[in-house]
């Protein structure tokens, strides 16, 4: 076996979703922790201010204690939100392995809604292979989370 195929290479989760929702709905859907919560997991120190670093609480493997360490990134309101996530642990294989990503939200006017593309990038293959395979059934599930929550924004306003 040569030793190119030993080397790692990055992978990334591309989520592309048109929610029938204003950009303003689904903006304020992502970055208010209250509803972060109601998506995704409840924050920690979260505010949606660059620099801002907050953590997420999952489920602890061997050495690591299950925090997701997050810290923003980028915030253009309406348009796009980025944050760090690291998380995991060296001495971990599989779940709990360590990892250094970063998670990307960008926001689009569409007719009738908005269009949302969630890039999770940096996973180390084969390395992060586990996180990988977990989180891109999980952020899936988090998007259509996430437009359950922000339908409930927009039902709240009418009344």
């Amino acid at each position: 076996m040569n030793n190119a195929a030993l080397k790692s290479r990055t992978q990334d989760i591309v989520v592309d979703e048109i929610f029938p929702h204003a950009p303003e709905t689904i903006w304020k859907t992502l970055t208010s922790g209250e509803l972060m919560a109601r998506w995704i997991m409840e924050p920690t120190g979260f505010e949606p201010v660059e620099g801002n670093r907050f953590t997420f609480q999952t489920t602890a493997s061997g050495p690591w204690d299950g925090v997701i360490h997050c810290q923003v990134l980028e915030v253009i309101p309406n348009e796009r939100f980025t944050y760090a996530w690291k998380g995991g642990h060296k001495d971990n294989v599989g779940y709990g392995s360590q990892l250094d990503t970063v998670v990307t939200f960008i926001l689009s006017k569409v007719e009738n809604g908005t269009r949302l593309r969630l890039v999770h990038s940096g996973f180390v293959l084969p390395k992060n292979d586990t996180a990988y395979k977990n989180m891109s059934d999980g952020w899936r599930k988090v998007v259509r989370n996430l437009d359950a929550v922000a339908a409930e924004q927009d039902s709240s306003k009418k009344h």
